[in-house]
């Protein structure tokens, strides 16, 4: 193993005193650089491990800890290096050459740099099965003290990690904890009201059906110490019998001999009760009921822990679903899926959210977000921050307007907390998408042909965030627009979809895309599969997800109309028209008069901005004839006339311009108001258009007009 050299105060390896290796302690020590480890031959020997078989990293450990107690213990390191601290302990469960189970106790003393930086770790490394005993002490009796002593301590360590009742239990039915206790049954019951509501057995076969719910005041042993609050020790199958004459019935018939209740006490009061049941006959020495009692004392405040964690969880899982929408709407043009998972670990819930607001004449407005945190505080912000997003945009309000209102709102809640979000405004007549970003994850689309990619989407801060007045961009939310075809799917989620164990949110997005890439067409089913991808690798985030897909039949991209609105006293919004209105143009094969119709169109839309009150609408479409027809509608009815302008007149010359560009335009009344249009012939489009014919006709099909 190659030398270290950087560590000048402890030579590498460290060698271990003489005397640990007497009392069946190993040393290891572990440099954090370079990954590299040793471990001493009693080290070696505590996990039955030969020294051609360890690799000299922590790798080489698997042979004989499972993966998930090495996740365990790699918590437990990882955690002791972010607090700072210089030492850590974990008992860990290990499997021998043969299979056998066994128990270690690992020590770690941490190295740091002058700077706090932790560079080297050297520990201790004993078998838990033989912990020294009291000077003197031998024969089966120390044996059984030390034994029992060590399973006290080992289980009240497991114990330590529980955060939920089933996590309690899990370790209450392993016969490789409470059963080195010498119990042939254990049984754990919960305080439910006036009863008791028994949830664990140990070692099946070996269960005694008390009754699954038995009242506080009944005549069983379980109920006594819960009343009294006091063990109840039986000494002799006869004592069985005559205290409890409702419980013999079921002992008689078992191989139980003697038994222990003991009342699981916090703060004051009986939570529960845990009873044993043995083989062996006689009474309980003095300082095996001690042992006991301390084994109870743990138990108790463990599953305290674990109820004021389901407690709590439940009651910010039940304010979170309370505050998101109800149900989603059915909005015609489009297919719409959401999904909610909330986090699994404890009480840690989130401020993840989503919603879908119509907002008439075919257009929908659908957003996603997360608050910080992970308590009843961010569920809190979430419902409140949802609920103003909504109404900023069901009032009118550009998304980017919308979006910079909703931070300046909960800036000023001074909750000190932060969101990001993403807001998504599509029109469903022409696929028209405007999008803004706050700090939130890039959305992804999956086109009609299956083809999918990450938006990259211009960004503003998270709301809450004050804006940065001297950034070159300014403060703001910009807008970025895409069009979303017939077949297209919108895919938003939140940062708990992407979340890994091991922190490799990159490996997140690849599974991501993989899965929308390969998915199914149909959005619901496309979200139970990216809710998969989850699984039960989720570390601890709830996650929200939201897909659109606009309805019908996949079209080659720039092939639909296009429908934009036009809203007073929105800068980018002529500019963001012109923009599609080019880009569309191009599509249509008419590329080279893109100038002169961006042109036409930029003088229509000013008219209906600056002469018209409300705003208006732009279409832009392809006619049968090859011919690209905008069309500007506004309220007024009040109807345009070309003027001759001035030599030095500035305004007068739209109606003119348009004249000379297009080949045709005129006005027609609609309703209240009015419709300005032009049309534009694409140059080559009928003999583009003949040859597709020719492409598309079936064999033996005679040429010639058309049949239907």
């Amino acid at each position: 193993m190659a030398e270290r050299g950087a560590s000048p105060d402890v030579d590498w390896p460290a060698q271990p005193d003489m005397s640990l290796a007497l009392n069946r302690m190993g040393t290891f020590d572990w440099d954090l650089d370079s990954g590299q480890m040793h471990l001493d031959p009693t080290a070696l020997e505590v996990l039955d491990l030969r020294p051609e078989e360890f690799s000299g990293t922590p790798e080489g450990l698997r042979r004989r800890v499972s993966p998930g107690e090495e996740v365990r213990l790699d918590a437990r390191v990882a955690q002791a290096l972010k607090d700072g601290r210089s030492h850590y302990g974990a008992y860990v469960r290990t499997r021998r050459r043969d299979g056998t189970p066994a128990w270690s106790h690992i020590q770690g003393h941490i190295l740091r740099d002058a700077n706090g930086r932790p560079y080297r770790i050297i520990g201790i490394l004993r078998d838990a099965a033989h912990d020294p005993g009291e000077p003197g002490a031998g024969g089966e009796q120390a044996d059984d003290r030390r034994r029992m002593t060590g399973v006290v301590e080992r289980t009240s360590a497991i114990l330590a990690h529980a955060r939920t009742v089933n996590d309690v239990t899990d370790v209450l039915k392993d016969p490789e904890a409470l059963g080195h206790l010498g119990a042939v049954s254990v049984m754990l019951g919960i305080v439910d009201g006036g009863r008791i509501h028994l949830v664990a057995e140990g070692q099946l076969g070996s269960y005694v059906p008390e009754i699954e719910y038995t009242r506080i005041d009944a005549q069983f042993p379980m109920s006594e110490a819960v009343r009294s609050l006091q063990p109840v020790f039986l000494a002799s199958r006869e004592e069985f019998q005559h205290r409890y004459p409702h419980l013999w019935p079921y002992i008689e018939p078992l191989a139980v001999r003697s038994g222990v209740y003991l009342p699981l006490i916090a703060q004051g009061r009986a939570i529960g009760a845990l009873g044993l049941l043995y083989q062996r006959d006689g009474d309980f020495t003095a300082e095996e009921r001690n042992l006991l009692v301390a084994l109870g004392s743990g138990i108790a405040q463990s599953l305290q822990r674990a109820i004021l964690f389901e407690q709590e969880h439940d009651l910010a899982e039940g304010l979170q679903r309370a505050m998101l929408p109800r149900r989603i709407p059915e909005v015609p043009g489009a297919r719409i899926a959401v999904r909610y998972r909330a986090a699994r670990m404890g009480r840690d819930i989130g401020g993840d959210w989503y919603d879908v607001i119509p907002l008439g004449e075919g257009r929908v407005g659908v957003m996603i977000g997360d608050v910080e945190g992970h308590d009843t505080d961010a569920a809190a912000v979430m419902g409140q921050l949802r609920i103003v997003l909504r109404a900023y945009v069901a009032e009118g309000h550009t998304p980017g307007t919308a979006m910079a209102r909703a931070s300046t709102f909960l800036r000023e809640l001074e909750t000190e907390r932060f969101a990001t979000c993403t807001y998504a405004e599509v029109d469903l007549n022409t696929g028209m998408l405007q999008m803004v970003r706050a700090g939130h994850l890039d959305p992804v689309v999956r086109r009609g042909d299956g083809t999918c990619h990450r938006v990259q989407a211009a960004g503003g801060l998270p709301l809450g965030l004050a804006p940065r007045e001297q950034s070159g961009t300014g403060p703001g939310y910009p807008v970025t627009s895409l069009e979303l075809h017939p077949g297209d799917t919108l895919v938003l989620c939140t940062d708990g979809l992407l979340d890994r164990p091991d922190g490799d949110s990159e490996a997140g997005i690849r599974e991501l895309m993989e899965a929308v890439h390969s998915g199914p067409v149909d959005v619901e089913e496309l979200a139970d599969v990216l809710c998969d991808l989850v699984g039960d690798a989720g570390v601890g985030d709830d996650m929200a997800l939201l897909l659109l897909r606009r309805r019908g039949t996949p079209i080659p991209r720039g092939g639909g109309p296009l429908r934009l609105r036009l809203t007073p006293g929105d800068p980018e919004g002529p500019a963001m028209a012109r923009h599609l209105i080019r880009a569309a143009v191009a599509a249509w094969g008419a590329a080279e008069r893109a100038d002169e119709i961006e042109l036409a169109a930029d003088e229509l839309m000013t008219n209906a901005l600056v002469h018209t009150d409300g705003g208006g609408h732009v279409n832009v479409r392809l006619t049968a004839e090859g011919r690209i027809r905008i069309e500007v509608e506004d309220s007024s009815s009040a109807l345009p006339h070309r003027r001759e302008a001035g030599d030095w007149a500035v305004s007068g010359r739209g109606l003119l311009l348009v004249d000379q560009l297009a080949e045709e335009w005129g006005v027609e009344p609609r309703g209240g108001g009015k419709c300005v249009w032009c049309e534009f012939t694409v140059p080559g489009h009928a003999a583009r258009q003949a040859a597709s014919s020719q492409q598309r006709r079936p064999p033996g099909r005679p040429g010639g007009t058309s049949q239907r």
